[in-house]
């Protein structure tokens, strides 16, 4: 078993920006002796302050002892010139994103410091081999990717180049555990874990939009209250910065040769040519500033609950749907429905879970005209909102009597335009796609997949386990609608999703 770093190695950092300072606090937290270094010697001071006050203030509010932050304190020292790390075990460089930068810094590093001196580089986008490919021990250099703030995220992405040795691979990942983070193995690809898995979070929610399927507030309502993530995917694109998203997508798009997978989208191009840019700029999807009101989500008005009505007595979201109306009264049987895919029936109209196709497709085919869908939740028996989406053919009254019955069941209700495959669907089954095409290609396990989306990017739950959970046919057959749909590659099935169909298997047994 491949051990940690010793706590009584030395860890230098080079860059005292808010990524550089964040991992010297949490070396030096974990016991290390940390040098931190900066062509600036003021932004070196500058941080090195805010480390010892942040330690202070931990110790003020209980989280670590007064003594336990007198000696982390104690444990940060500026290093005036790359010379002073010439004794670090561990070097991690977190500067400016830029490969010939780079790559000149882990030269000098590799005139200073020992042959046994692991470098590490932080950077979020650009390949390892490629950071690696002039040093004279290639094999040394892996990635320490790490989020932010680093002292709160618990992921760090242990990258490995096609040089890197698998020791040192090892030994970094372990020195990350030890320093209480979640650190998972990745191949040097781009966008390595995150970054590329991402991508359909922010597309979909994209592609949604343009689509007039509903507004900025509303996705992000559903998403939220339906889904369970943390953010929805406007509200995180305006606090990250559209200038910053837009790259990065733009860079993941252009390192796949043009994947469609990972087309940019012109609705966010027209936000970066506007200076739009989120947050930052006071205007994104979203306005900010002190006279700004609170973006709100479109939710139906309260609709009478049907007289009587007929839940599926098969499945679970029927099961999670009766339950909550029965604990709030609503008037209810249990028994087969008139179709063996609806969750339920009232008044002649059928809800049934989206399965990539419009609802007025299903309409059409079916030859039910009163066809309503519903999008998928996180958890129905605790979802404080759900999308509902009617078919073009369907009777108002109906789709009214529809809503009534959720509402009824503790309910807030968002109508979505038919948009194929909804919203928390399409872009759920696009996550989980991406992760399995990642797994596939031998960028990370499945366990990596999921751990990283999870402690790098606060999912609910990982893309993959969430698969598991909604069943792999069922994922397929969503990916494979919206192919049809839409014509589109973008939405070809993993291989290795179609193989786990056909042999029965699932990602976590």
């Amino acid at each position: 078993m491949t051990t940690r770093l010793d706590p009584s190695c030395v860890v230098a950092v080079v860059g005292s920006g808010a990524m550089g300072a964040g991992i010297a606090q949490v070396a030096a937290a974990a016991g290390h002796p940390v040098k931190l270094y900066d062509t600036r010697p003021e932004a070196v001071d500058k941080a090195i302050g805010s480390i010892r006050k942040t330690f202070q203030m931990l110790a003020e509010k209980g989280r670590m002892s007064a003594q336990a932050a007198m000696e982390a304190s104690a444990r940060i020292a500026p290093a005036t010139s790359l010379a002073d790390t010439a004794g670090a075990a561990l070097i991690v460089e977190a500067i400016i994103e830029n490969l010939d930068i780079k790559r000149q810094l882990f030269a000098d590093l590799e005139n200073v410091v020992g042959e046994d001196c692991i470098l590490a580089t932080n950077t979020s986008s650009i390949s390892i081999t490629a950071l690696g490919a002039k040093l004279r021990n290639p094999g040394r250099l892996v990635g320490m990717h790490f989020f932010n703030p680093v002292p709160l995220m618990a992921l760090v992405e242990v990258i490995s180049g096609l040089a890197t040795d698998q020791r040192v691979a090892d030994i970094v990942h372990a020195t990350a555990q030890a320093w209480g983070k979640s650190p998972v193995y990745a191949k040097s690809t781009p966008g390595f874990i995150v970054n590329r898995v991402a991508r359909p979070y922010y597309a979909e929610g994209l592609r949604i939009l343009v689509e007039q399927a509903g507004e900025p507030a509303t996705i992000d309502a559903i998403m939220r209250e339906s889904g369970g993530f943390r953010m929805g995917p406007f509200e995180l694109m305006d606090m990250i910065g559209h200038d910053v998203n837009f790259a990065v997508t733009n860079s993941v798009f252009d390192a796949y040769f043009n994947d469609p997978r990972f087309t940019p989208s012109v609705a966010q191009q027209e936000l970066v040519a506007a200076g739009f840019l989120g947050r930052k700029s006071g205007r994104g999807f979203y306005q900010y500033g002190n006279d700004a009101a609170p973006p709100q989500p479109r939710t139906e008005a309260t609709q009478s609950a049907p007289a009587s009505a007929t839940v599926s007595n098969a499945g679970a979201v029927a099961d999670a749907i009766a339950a909550r109306m029965a604990a709030s009264g609503a008037a209810f049987t249990r028994g087969a429905a008139a179709r063996e895919d609806a969750i339920l029936e009232c008044e002649g109209a059928l809800l049934c879970l989206t399965d990539g196709r419009s609802a007025t497709q299903r309409a059409s085919e079916t030859g039910i005209a009163n066809t309503v869908l519903l999008d998928l939740a996180l958890d129905y028996k605790t979802a404080r909102r759900v999308a509902l989406c009617p078919a073009d053919q369907c009777d108002p009254q109906a789709y009214q009597a529809i809503v009534g019955l959720m509402q009824a069941a503790g309910y807030a209700v968002s109508r979505l335009g038919d948009v194929p495959g909804m919203a928390v669907m399409r872009t759920v089954t696009m996550l989980a796609n991406e992760a399995a095409d990642a797994v596939n290609q031998g960028v990370c396990s499945a366990q990596g997949a999921d751990t990283a989306m999870q402690k790098g990017v606060n999912y609910p739950l990982g893309p993959l386990a969430w698969a598991d959970s909604i069943g792999l046919p069922c994922v397929r057959t969503v990916l494979n609608n919206l192919a049809a749909t839409y014509g589109e590659d973008r939405y070809r099935v993993s291989p290795l999703i179609q193989r786990k169909v056909w042999n029965g298997s699932r990602f976590h047994e």
